[in-house]
């Protein structure tokens, strides 16, 4: 749990977002909106925060897109760096410092973290024979090579996998490879990389992640399954024309050219976190500053990252910083899982996305991202996948933002200038309920702040809102439009009271929505509220645990009233899903325009060739993705006889939860094949619809039954 009162500072990091297309709600929900949720509530309790984050400009994906779209990977990267900042901004993100891997600091701070572990000989060097293009003269990454799938026969399989049948391939597997930059075919020519020991970590990091039982279990989980498959090597150095260089010294210092050698982009990126912290030191005019953040053990260190990041920010970056030595370790790594879309898989490819620039183009003003900031906080997917809808988008908007938290403030304030003359009455002889609704007060940011500390952000909505809901009930109960005439100081204390309430509020919400509560705020003319974003607050600031008790005196002035939140209308909503609808109908229409809608039928075979398969029914009972492979699933399999796992190539498409349970078909006497670390023993049957959707084919008898 990160408890601030145990140490002097804290260092927030959110994971680098891809400087290689926009961002949309599920990057928001996995680590951008959960991180902020907990800086603001930090800052807003005096703590001293550092929120670094920054784009990662390096990596294979965007040299191919600049290849792609015949521009350079400069082009590229300025473009979404831009793009990303500005949006980010825009969504309310409090960074202190949002930096981009292209800077000369960061290159300085990679090369020099490389340097530092090659000079301690803690690499492992392998030279290896791998994929060259002799007319384009370079080697070629995994995804700049095509050729047929060893698997399935499948003649566009990339290097890395294959689109068809899910596999994992290596590009030297590949039949017939040819260099999807030349069309040429390639040859097989030596070269030397650079490898992370991970294999001879694993007991360090393992003594490591116990002392964490308090993490979450979706992240201890995934770690465990890791080490219970032996942790490999990972090389960290690729022969690419785009990344940080390897430093020139180190390569000569092995005899080797480094020329055309890059670091990994999963090495340089996390180290981005303490390239940007030092970007903000300068910034701020105190250089060695980023060195309390880093170096001091009075820094507790939080990542905030997408289930996808697990295994870098939990075994990869800490053994780096553990090999160094000179760095904090991370004190904890609250990774969420995937948000859903309308039902489905959030899918870039076929359009079913909600881009955050267009949901800030449609819900423009001042009060659009509070929505969306509202709307995905109610709905992080802390511990499973979650599901974003429009529908729900509105419900929360209209129930719980307008009718709820809108209502009770409106009400209030009409009530005490209609009446009270603008001015907070006093309160006198107060009732129980009155005293009730006081207390309720009193523990309002203790609860609300305890969801925070222990990362769980819903938790923390949910207990903000309900105070506003208590609120709505006490005015309700005490009836001051009767008691306005029948007991007139009966009245003036349920308005006095609901005023303290909407002051903390007015605190207690910024985190989620912060241009609501500096409206609130000044509203209620609230003054000298510390800040939720960078700033430097007087030491008499109104704070976080201020808000427990009464924080308008009586004769105090109001603000004039206004509306916290209007209300969505219907045809707003199904202009979105409709959207969503047309985009992904003309993304399947451009993937089928073809002359054939279905796949050619293969050549005949003999009935004793299908009799060599043993297809079985077996029951998936566990389903998880697999790290650092973002179309694998690991399924567990019972089989009757025995229980199997397959890695099935459909994460992109069916969430784990959707496969668990469901009786599939599978290969049960195709050979092993390792994949990514983890042996996959056969083959789940899937049946390819023709626009490239997988539905498995299911069965329903008993567990080890044969299909015939």
């Amino acid at each position: 749990m990160a408890d601030s009162s145990t140490s002097e500072r804290l260092l927030v990091t959110a994971a680098l977002p891809y400087a290689n297309g926009p961002i949309h709600i599920g990057h928001l929900a996995g680590a951008y909106l959960p991180a902020d949720l907990f800086v603001r509530y930090q800052r807003l309790k005096g703590e001293d925060v550092a929120f670094i984050c920054g784009s990662d400009e390096m990596g294979v994906a965007i040299l191919m897109r600049a290849i792609r779209e015949d521009r350079s990977p400069e082009e590229i990267v300025d473009t979404y760096h831009a793009q990303i900042e500005e949006n980010f901004e825009r969504f309310g993100m409090s960074f202190d410092y949002y930096g981009r891997t292209t800077s000369d600091e960061h290159r300085d701070t990679a090369q020099d973290f490389f340097r530092v572990l090659d000079e301690k000989d803690w690499f492992n060097l392998r030279t290896e024979e791998q994929l060259y293009d002799p007319e384009a003269e370079m080697f070629l990454a995994d995804r700049f090579v095509v050729g047929t799938c060893p698997v399935c026969g499948y003649e566009e399989a990339y290097g890395d996998q294959c689109e068809q049948c899910g596999s994992t391939l290596s590009p030297t597997e590949l039949e017939n490879p040819r260099s999807t930059l030349t069309d040429a075919t390639p040859e097989l020519k030596e070269t030397t990389h650079w490898y992370l020991p991970l294999e001879e970590m694993q007991p360090k990091l393992e003594e490591w992640i116990e002392s964490h039982p308090e993490w979450k279990n979706n992240v201890l989980g995934q770690v465990q399954s890791w080490f219970d498959d032996g942790l490999k090597d990972r090389a960290i150095t690729r022969d690419v024309p785009w990344g940080v260089p390897v430093p020139a010294d180190v390569a000569e210092k092995h005899g080797l050219d480094a020329e055309g050698k890059v670091i990994y982009v999963w090495f340089d990126a996390p180290i981005g976190y303490i390239s940007f912290t030092k970007e903000w030191a300068a910034e701020q005019g105190e250089e060695d500053r980023w060195a309390d953040y880093w170096k001091d053990d009075d820094t507790e260190l939080v990542h905030f990252i997408g289930k996808d990041n697990i295994v870098f920010h939990c075994l990869t970056f800490p053994s780096m910083l553990m090999e160094h030595g000179d760095f904090v370790l991370p004190d904890n790594v609250p990774a969420n899982e995937f948000l859903n879309l309308e039902g489905q898989k959030l899918s870039t490819s076929r359009g079913w996305a909600v881009w955050l620039h267009e949901y800030l183009d449609d819900f423009g003003g001042e009060r659009g991202p509070d929505l969306l900031r509202y709307a995905l906080a109610t709905t992080l997917p802390e511990t499973k996948d979650a599901d974003f809808s429009w529908e729900d988008f509105q419900r929360r908007a209209n129930g719980e933002l307008a009718d709820v938290l809108g209502n009770y403030v409106n009400r209030t304030l009409t009530f005490a200038h209609r009446y009270f003359d603008g001015e907070v009455p006093p309160l006198e002889d107060p009732s129980d309920a009155d005293e009730a609704m006081l207390d309720a007060l009193s523990d309002g940011p203790e609860a609300v702040g305890d969801a925070y500390e222990q990362y769980r952000m819903r938790e923390a909505v949910y207990e903000t809102i309900d105070l506003a809901r208590e609120g709505n009930k006490y005015f309700n109960d005490t009836e001051p439009w009767h008691t306005r005439d029948a007991d007139p100081q009966a009245c003036a204390n349920t308005i006095h009271v609901s005023l303290q309430v909407c002051a903390a509020l007015a605190i207690l919400i910024e985190p989620v929505i912060p241009d609501a509560a500096r409206r609130l705020q000044d509203m209620l003319r609230l003054t000298n509220v510390r800040s939720s974003t960078p700033a430097n607050d007087p030491d008499d600031a109104i704070g976080w645990d201020d808000a427990g008790q009464p924080l308008l005196e009586v004769g105090h002035a109001l603000g004039e009233p206004e509306i916290l939140f209007e209300k969505i209308e219907d045809d707003v909503i199904e202009a979105q899903i409709e959207k969503l609808r047309e985009r992904a109908a003309e993304q399947d229409s451009d993937s089928t325009d073809t002359d054939m809608d279905y796949a050619d039928l293969k050549d005949n075979i003999s009935f004793d060739d299908f009799m060599e398969l043993d297809l079985r029914v077996g029951t998936v009972t566990t389903a998880e993705p697999v790290p650092d492979a973002d179309k694998l699933l690991r399924l567990e399999i019972d089989l009757g006889f025995e229980e199997r796992q397959i890695l099935a190539g459909i994460a992109e498409q069916m969430s784990p939860d959707a496969v668990v349970g469901t009786q599939v078909v599978v290969v049960a006497n195709m050979a092993p094949k390792e994949m990514f670390g983890l042996q996959s023993e056969g083959m789940v049957l899937m049946a390819e619809e023709p626009d490239g959707t997988f539905v498995p084919v299911t069965a329903d008898a008993e567990n080890g039954s044969v299909v015939r």
